[in-house]
């Protein structure tokens, strides 16, 4: 499945918060959710590798999951 960041997360990944998070984190949580998203959804609880755990939001379009924003902890 092709996973789609918006901008708002990318430009999310350069704050405070969400230091240590990156894109290949992003997509292999993304990819790892099972089934179909037809709403946006928060999931929480990935670790990326650096240690910081991270939530996101996504949903399935057409084209692939849309990667909605990142919530870091």
């Amino acid at each position: 499945m092709r996973i789609i960041i918006t901008e708002h997360a990318k430009k999310r990944l350069k704050d405070i918060r969400q230091e240590g998070i990156t894109i290949a984190d992003i997509t292999a949580a993304a990819s790892n959710i099972p089934g179909r998203i037809p709403t946006a959804t928060r999931f929480r609880g990935f670790i990326a590798r650096s240690g910081r755990v991270f939530d996101i939001v996504a949903k399935d379009i057409p084209g692939g999951r849309l990667v909605i924003t990142i919530i870091g902890k």
